[in-house]
C-alpha cells in the first residue's frame, strides 16, 4: 500500500511569472498534471497534492481529476515542512509514502515502479531516486557506500567545494516507510543557509536508506525557469516522435514538427514540415498533413490531405482535401470526398459528401447536402446582430460566384443560385434563383461629370 504526496506549494520565482510554477504547460498539460499521470498506474490508495502559493488556483486547475486530495502549506518553509503538514492526515497510516516534486514532468512510471519495488523488497526505511550528472550544479548531492546505502545528503548551497565534485544527485523522489518518517518529522531543524526544513535531513535519520540510480538522467530534470521548460519540451517531443516513427508514421523533417502526447496516429500517415498536432486529435491511415498546418482537437479520416491550413474542434472524413489556407473551426464537419480549398472558412458547418467549397468563401452555421458546389465568394450571413442563424442547402445545389445567403434561409435540392445574388427567402427544389438588381447603363455619364467638375471655381 502506498500513498503519493506531490509537492506543489512553491511559487517558482525563477519562472518570472504570477502563474504557479507547477501550472506551467508542457506539451498541452501542466507540470503537476504530468506528475499525477506518472503515478496513476501505481494504483496509490491516496493522492495528496501539497499546495501553497495561489493554492486556490492550483486546486481549480485540477478540479476535474477525481479523488485528488489537497493539503495546504500556508508558509513555505522547505520540503520537510511541507511533509510535516501530512502528520494529521496520515495519523493512522502504516504503509509507504511516495514523495515527488510537482515540477518533475519527465519521470516515467516504470522508474517509479522500480523505486517502489526496490524499497519494498529490501525492506528499506527509505529509498531515494538518484542519478549521475556531468554537471550537477544546483542539485543536492547524495553520498553512498558500495552497496548503494545512503550515508549523507547535502543540498548544493550547503556543499563544500570538495562535496560539489560528487556527481550523484538527489532527484527529489523519495519512498518512505511512513511510520519511521512520522517519528522524525516533528524534530527537523532549519540549520542551513536557507533556514528551511529539509526533507533530506529526515532521510538519514529514519533507518536504512538505499539509492536507486535512474538510467536516463533526463527523467529527473526539474523545471525552475523557462530555459529548463524548453529543454523538457524538446525531450518530450523526441520521445513522442520516436514512438510514432517506430509505429509506421513518416515525419518529414521531425525537428520542425510538434506532436502532443494526446494525439493518435495510424500507420502510413505522413506529416510534412512545420506541422503541429495538438490536443485530442486522431489522424487515420493514408492521410498527409502539412506542410504548414495546425490541427487541434480534431478527427481526420483516412486518405485526407490537409496543407497550409488550421483545423480546430472539427471532423474531416475520408478522402477529403483541405487547403491551402483553409480554416475549419467551431465543430465543422466535412463529409467524405469533399474539396475545401483556398481561403475558405467553415464555422459550425456540416458539409455533405462530395461537396466542394473551393475558393474564397465563408460558411457559418450552415448545413449542406451531398454533391453541393459552393461558388467562389459565397457567404452565408449567419449573424443578424443579435442571434446566429442557420443556412440549409439541399443536395446537388450550386451557388454562383459572389453569392450571399442571408440566414435563416433554406435552399432545396437541385437549386441553382445566379452569380451575385443576395438570397433572403427560402427556395424550393429544382429552381433557379436570381436575386440581384437589374444592370443600369448611362452613356456619357463620365464626360458630363468631368465637364461639371471643370466649371467649378477653384479655391484660392
Amino acid at each position: 500500500m502506498v500513498v503519493v504526496a506531490i509537492l506543489a506549494a512553491g511559487r517558482g520565482t525563477r519562472m518570472k511569472s504570477n502563474l504557479p510554477k507547477v501550472l506551467h504547460s508542457l506539451g498541452g498539460r501542466s507540470l503537476v498534471e504530468r506528475v499525477i499521470e506518472s503515478v496513476e498506474p501505481l494504483s496509490p490508495s491516496r493522492r495528496i497534492v501539497i499546495v501553497g502559493y495561489q493554492a486556490e488556483e492550483v486546486k481549480a486547475a485540477m478540479h476535474s481529476i477525481p479523488t485528488l486530495e489537497f493539503v495546504e502549506q500556508t508558509v513555505q518553509l522547505g520540503t520537510g515542512h511541507a511533509i510535516q503538514q501530512l502528520l494529521a492526515y496520515l495519523e493512522d497510516y502504516t504503509g509507504d509514502l511516495l514523495v515527488l516534486n510537482g515540477d518533475l514532468p519527465l519521470v516515467r512510471t516504470e522508474t517509479l515502479h522500480q523505486l517502489l519495488q526496490t524499497h519494498q523488497e529490501n525492506q528499506n526505511a527509505a529509498t531515494i531516486l538518484t542519478s549521475h550528472l556531468s554537471d550537477p550544479t544546483g542539485y543536492g548531492r547524495v553520498f553512498c557506500n558500495d552497496e548503494s546505502i545512503v550515508q549523507q545528503i547535502v543540498e548544493h548551497k550547503d556543499c563544500t567545494p570538495a562535496q560539489r565534485q560528487n556527481s550523484r544527485i538527489n532527484a527529489g523522489v523519495y519512498c518512505f516507510r511512513w511510520q519511521n518518517l512520522a517519528e522524525i518529522l516533528p524534530h527537523l531543524q532549519a540549520n542551513n543557509a536557507q533556514k528551511e526544513y529539509y526533507l533530506t535531513d529526515a532521510v538519514t535519520q529514519v533507518g536504512k536508506v538505499m539509492a536507486v540510480d535512474v538510467e536516463d538522467y533526463q527523467e529527473i530534470l526539474g523545471i525552475n525557469d523557462r530555459l529548463q521548460l524548453a529543454t523538457a519540451y524538446d525531450i518530450l517531443q523526441r520521445r513522442v516522435k520516436e514512438k510514432w516513427m517506430l509505429a509506421g508514421v513518416t515525419l518529414i523533417d521531425p525537428t520542425s514538427i510538434t506532436i502532443d502526447e494526446t494525439v493518435e496516429l495510424q500507420p502510413d500517415v505522413i506529416i510534412e514540415p512545420q506541422t503541429h498536432l495538438r490536443g485530442d486529435t486522431t489522424i487515420q491511415t493514408g492521410s498527409r498533413i502539412g506542410p504548414g498546418t495546425l490541427i487541434e482537437n480534431s478527427q481526420i479520416g483516412e486518405n485526407v490531405t490537409v496543407k497550409y491550413s488550421v483545423v480546430t474542434d472539427s471532423i474531416v472524413q475520408a478522402g477529403s482535401r483541405i487547403g491551402p489556407y483553409t480554416h475549419l473551426r467551431g465543430h465543422a464537419q466535412v463529409g467524405a470526398g469533399c474539396r475545401v480549398g483556398n481561403f475558405v472558412e467553415l464555422k459550425n458547418t456540416q458539409l455533405g459528401d462530395r461537396t466542394n467549397v473551393a475558393h474564397l468563401s465563408y460558411l457559418g452555421d450552415t448545413t449542406t447536402g451531398n454533391k453541393v458546389n459552393i461558388g467562389a465568394g459565397t457567404i452565408t450571413a449567419n449573424y443578424d446582430g443579435v442571434n446566429k442563424n442557420r443556412t440549409i442547402i439541399g443536395d446537388r445545389t450550386s451557388t454562383g460566384s459572389n453569392t450571399t445567403l442571408v440566414a435563416p434561409v433554406t435552399l432545396g435540392n437541385d437549386v441553382y443560385v445566379a452569380a451575385g445574388s443576395t438570397v433572403t427567402e427560402d427556395v424550393s427544389d429544382d429552381s433557379l434563383v436570381i436575386a440581384r438588381e437589374h444592370q443600369v447603363i448611362k452613356p456619357g455619364w463620365v464626360s458630363k461629370k468631368r465637364s461639371a467638375q471643370s466649371q467649378q471655381p477653384k479655391s484660392s
